[in-house]
């Protein structure tokens, strides 16, 4: 199973009045690990556009389970929790880099489309991508 695990400090501007990181914050960080991730496997999300295939989010969680603090690192780890014909879930762990520990964790489940936004069986449109994926499960 292929992983990546991308760093991010957070800034002042993520916070709360307590110097806690606003919720809805992860799912940006979400995205940061996502697109690591792509790009950790030698296919970038711009190079996946650029062929004309776009991977919205279709449904996307997290369960909050300590707080993140303002400037203190954390690891973003992404990995494939399922794909599926024209669906691929992603899911993260947001760490405290000094100790590991776990502070949330979620998923994102996001559909292969075309620019007109109609489903694409990637298996079929792209073999090369479907490979390099169900090889990192």
């Amino acid at each position: 199973m292929h992983s990546c695990e991308a760093e991010i400090r957070p800034r002042y501007a993520e916070t709360d009045q307590m110097g806690v990181i606003y919720h809805g914050n992860y799912f940006t960080w979400f995205e940061v690990g996502r697109s690591e991730f792509f790009r950790t496997l030698g296919y970038s999300y711009k190079q996946l556009e650029d062929e004309g295939i776009i991977l919205p989010v279709v449904e996307c969680k997290c369960k909050y389970i300590k707080s993140a603090k303002y400037d203190v690192p954390v690891i973003v780890r992404t990995t494939i929790e399922e794909l599926k014909g024209v669906r691929i879930t992603l899911k993260y762990e947001v760490l405290r880099k000094e100790d590991r520990e776990l502070l949330a964790k979620g998923t994102t489940l996001h559909a292969f489309v075309d620019k007109e936004l109609k489903p694409v069986k990637i298996k079929r449109v792209n073999p090369q991508i479907w490979e390099m994926l169900s090889a990192a499960r």
